[in-house]
């Protein structure tokens, strides 16, 4: 029995990531983390669980080769979540090895989608999205900014593209094939391969995993248009979700109490992460002699996928925490000044950002 389908729209949750490894035609990360030169802390700890086609864009940056990393930005709520965190991180990760960056904001999207505005999209990306990705990490030297609502060469490939699907086949890769979700699957698609009308070459697109009908529908649309185009099929890698703090499988705006988004007030995170769900056992003297279950500690994994970045002292904690030596209590401390620090950090460099915002580089479209 395989993996229901996934889809961008968040119907379907992953509760399995080995068993979507194996049902979406996906590679185990970790089979090709020995190609990737000095590998990021998302990488190292297999928060990057699978790729597809990623020796491609390994071989290009072994070889010195132009590729390029593209992300979007979806300007439709007034925070963001940590799992935008990692995307940028994975972002920062290909721009110091080479890659040409481009970040788009999907103001047509959110229109279509969210009923947000083009004017308010522009106003949200500028003021707060764009400013938040690079106080996260983003090099904003080395970026290139674009709107989807300015773009026509985005637009001319959309319209190409939607010659080269049936609404039977989009619904196998997305579960449905309703009109506007179509539009905005084949803008993406467009959006995902615009790099390659500078330069056919590989590019890397990270996401979570509810993204990869895109990669999937772009690849697709790349074999069917090759003899027109030349496209280089794009590639793909995948996070982990954050899971709540509540122990559920991901976190959620839904539930605020076990969600901490950016920006957010440290006290009310560390409220958070003190009410979070732990491996602790149930009484102190049982903890001490049993060890936590550190599989089942939420805490745990926001220190290992956000807020430790030296493997060592990730050891450390692991260690004593699941010996019994380190209690919850201590854990949840741990990770509350973690987390103040850096969301003091993030809110200056957010600030800084901001003032900036004037001398970044957009594509000018005549």
């Amino acid at each position: 029995m395989t993996t229901k389908t996934i889809d961008p729209w968040g119907s379907v949750l992953v509760e399995d990531y080995t068993k979507l490894i194996k049902d979406f035609g996906l590679e185990h990360f970790s089979h090709y983390l020995e190609l990737f030169p000095s590998p990021s802390r998302l990488m190292r700890r297999g928060v990057v669980f699978a790729g597809r086609d990623v020796k491609r864009v390994a071989d290009a940056i072994k070889k010195k080769e132009d590729f390029y990393v593209l992300s979007g930005i979806m300007p439709s709520a007034e925070r963001i979540h940590l799992g935008t965190k990692m995307v940028i991180e994975d972002i920062r990760y290909f721009q110091d090895h080479g890659a040409d960056t481009y970040v788009l904001v999907a103001d047509l999207e959110a229109a279509a989608a969210r009923g947000i505005t083009l004017e308010e999209g522009r106003k949200r990306a500028l003021e707060f999205y764009i400013p938040a990705y690079i106080a996260l990490g983003l090099d904003p030297k080395k970026t290139t900014f674009y709107f989807q609502s300015e773009n026509k060469e985005v637009m001319h490939l959309a319209y190409e593209f939607a010659k080269k699907i049936t609404a039977n086949e989009f619904e196998a890769i997305y579960g449905s094939n309703e009109p506007g979700k179509m539009f905005s699957a084949l803008t993406q698609v467009g959006d995902i391969l615009y790099p390659q009308l500078k330069k056919r070459r590989p590019g890397i697109i990270p996401v979570g995993i509810d993204q990869d009908p895109h990669i999937r529908l772009t690849r697709d649309i790349a074999a069917r248009t090759k003899a027109k185009y030349g496209f280089v099929p794009p590639s793909g890698i995948y996070n982990r979700y954050t899971p709540a703090l509540n122990g559920k499988l991901k976190m959620s705006k839904s539930e605020p109490e076990s969600c901490i988004e950016l920006p957010e007030d440290a006290k009310s995170a560390c409220k958070k992460i003190k009410n979070a769900v732990t491996g602790g056992r149930d009484t102190l003297e049982e903890h001490r002699k049993l060890g936590a279950v550190i599989e089942k500690d939420m805490v745990f994994e926001l220190l290992k996928q956000h807020l430790v970045e030296d493997d060592s002292e990730l050891q450390k904690i692991h260690d004593d925490y699941k010996s019994g030596k380190m209690t919850s209590g201590e854990l949840k401390q741990i990770a509350c000044e973690k987390m103040t620090a850096f969301l003091a950090d993030f809110s200056t460099k957010l600030e800084k950002a901001r003032q900036n915002v004037d001398k970044l580089k957009f594509v000018a479209f005549n």
